[in-house]
């Protein structure tokens, strides 16, 4: 994290898999923040799953509602976020979270992804004849954003709470960095 800028609340970002919406609700719960899904949000708000708007309106539709979203969340505090995978590869989306979040990256590898995600078919981007090279694909595009974040976690053979404690260790770092 180089710039100062108040860190109000934690997004976390990564591929699906990596641990966000588990991490995230264990953090917010031993901080004592909200936690929100933006992908619940937008399910929620859309009264669709996430694979229906893939299906009847497109990704642009679902990347659009991403950013209004991400746009509300400048007015919060004391909040958990997690965010869908590809929601940073939207510039915008990045440099608003940055704004009053730390933004921390959870990462694993393309066949640990696999493993942790092969069993779920509501991922609409896994819908393929060889959802393994579409993970590696899909990375390939997406570290050069998830990069941008201000910490990279590792979440190989570490547990939920080894995670979240040491997603919470950076969090305290940095604020004390303001």
């Amino acid at each position: 994290m180089s710039e100062m800028r108040p860190i109000q609340n934690l997004a976390l970002i990564g591929f699906m898999g990596t641990g966000k919406s588990a991490v995230g609700r264990l953090v917010a719960q031993l901080l004592h923040f909200t936690y929100l899904d933006t992908d619940q949000v937008i399910e929620s708000r859309a009264h669709k799953t996430i694979r229906e708007i893939f299906e009847q309106e497109g990704e642009p539709v679902f990347r659009n509602w991403e950013q209004l979203i991400v746009g509300e969340l400048t007015q919060r505090t004391e909040t958990v976020i997690s965010t869908g995978g590809g929601l940073p590869i939207h510039q915008p989306n990045m440099d608003s979270l940055k704004k009053h979040s730390l933004v921390v990256c959870l990462w694993a590898t393309a066949e640990t992804i696999y493993e942790r995600v092969c069993a779920h078919d509501h991922r609409p981007l896994l819908q393929d004849t060889d959802p393994s090279s579409r993970i590696r694909e899909l990375l390939a595009v997406r570290e050069p954003f998830y990069r941008q974040a201000d910490v990279l976690i590792n979440t190989e053979r570490r547990s939920i709470r080894e995670v979240a404690v040491q997603v919470i260790h950076q969090f305290h770092m940095a604020q004390a960095a303001q």
